[in-house]
C-alpha cells in the first residue's frame, strides 16, 4: 500500500483488490515480411513479442533497426474456449497494472521476479521487465505470474484526474505534488496531440497504448523527442483519455513510453496512460529522471 504521508494526498488504495492473472512469454510474429515505411520504402525488421535481450526500460525508444520491439518480455494469455473467445487474454490485459509484480513459475527461472512496465495494443500484450540474468533463462512459453493490483485506484482529493493501468507504489515512487485543486506530475517530455496516432479513437484506454508520430523533424526536433527511452513518464497535451482517446482543447494526459519507434505511417513510439484530466488539473513538470526504470529502481545503471 502507498504511504500516504509520502505522497500527500490520499487514495483508495485499502479498496483495491489484488488478483492472479498469467501469460506465457509470447514468441515474435511477422505478419507481414516486408514493412512498408511512411516515405514508402520496403524493409524487413524485427517487431512485436519474444524475450529482448538487449532492449529494456531505460534505453532509447529511436534509433534501433526495429519496429514496434517490446523492451524485455512479451506475455499473453492463449486461453481460448467457445464461450470466452479471448476473455482471458483481455482480462491479462486490463487487470495487470504498470509496476505490478510478475513472477515465472516454470522453467529455468522458476521464481525470477520482474515487473510489468507497459501494454501494448494491437498485438495485446503485457511488457514484462526482468534482470539481465533472469532473461537468459527464459524460453519462449514459460508461464509468468502477474499479481495484478491498482484497477479502480482513485485520487480521493483530485476527482477531476483519473488515473489507469497504475500500481499504486508506482504513484508513490512518482511521487506528485499537489497544487491548489491540481497536480504537479514530473515528466521528461512534453508531447502535442496533433503529431499521436495508432490507437486514436478507441473507446477504452484500461488496456493497449497509442503511438507518438515522429515523421515532422520539425516537431520532433522543438520538443525534444529524438531522446525518448522506454519507460519514460510523458505528457500529452490536449489529449483527453477519460474513456477513451480523444482530443480536446485544455485536456492532459500522462503515460508511460512501452515500445520503439515505427516506420509505418501513423505509427511511432507506443504510450500506455497513466493519468487523466479532461479540464487540464494536471500540471506537467520536466524531469528527466522520471523515468519507470528510475523510479522502480529496475537497473542499477541508469
Amino acid at each position: 500500500m502507498p504511504n500516504e504521508e509520502y505522497l500527500m494526498f490520499r487514495t483508495n488504495a485499502e479498496k483495491l483488490i489484488k488478483i492472479s492473472v498469467m501469460g506465457e512469454i509470447a514468441s515474435p510474429t511477422i505478419r507481414s515480411v516486408y514493412n512498408v515505411s511512411a516515405t514508402g520504402k520496403p524493409l524487413v525488421l524485427p517487431g512485436v513479442g519474444g524475450i529482448t535481450y538487449n532492449l529494456r526500460v531505460g534505453d532509447p525508444a529511436c534509433g534501433w533497426e526495429a519496429d514496434h520491439v517490446e523492451p524485455g518480455v512479451s506475455v499473453e494469455n492463449k486461453e481460448n474456449d467457445a464461450r470466452s473467445g479471448q476473455a482471458a487474454n483481455t482480462a491479462f490485459n486490463v487487470l495487470s497494472c504498470v509496476g505490478n509484480e510478475a513472477t515465472v513459475v516454470n522453467g529455468d527461472a522458476k521464481g525470477a521476479k520482474g515487473t510489468v512496465t507497459g501494454k501494448h495494443g494491437g498485438i495485446e500484450h503485457v511488457l514484462v521487465d526482468f534482470p539481465a540474468e533472469a532473461l537468459e533463462k527464459l524460453v519462449l512459453g514459460d508461464r509468468i505470474l502477474v499479481k495484478a493490483f491498482g484497477v479502480g485506484l482513485k485520487l480521493v482529493d483530485f476527482p477531476e484526474i483519473k488515473v489507469l493501468n497504475m500500481d499504486p507504489m508506482l504513484l508513490e515512487a512518482w511521487n506528485p505534488k499537489p497544487k491548489g485543486d491540481k497536480l504537479e506530475v514530473p515528466v521528461t517530455h512534453i508531447v502535442p496531440a496533433a503529431i499521436m496516432g495508432s490507437g486514436l479513437g478507441s473507446n477504452q484506454v484500461n488496456s493497449g497504448d497509442y503511438d507518438i508520430q515522429l515523421f515532422d523533424e520539425a516537431v520532433v526536433e522543438q520538443y525534444g523527442l529524438e531522446s525518448l527511452r522506454l519507460g519514460d513518464l510523458v505528457a500529452i497535451i490536449d489529449a483527453d483519455h477519460s474513456f477513451g482517446r480523444i482530443y480536446r482543447q485544455g485536456a492532459v494526459s500522462v503515460g508511460v513510453v512501452v515500445h520503439t519507434n515505427c516506420v509505418t505511417a501513423g505509427h511511432g513510439p507506443g504510450v500506455t496512460t497513466l493519468m487523466t484530466s479532461p479540464d487540464g488539473k494536471i500540471i506537467p513538470q520536466i524531469n528527466l529522471k522520471a523515468n519507470i526504470a528510475s523510479l522502480l529502481k529496475l537497473r542499477a545503471d541508469i
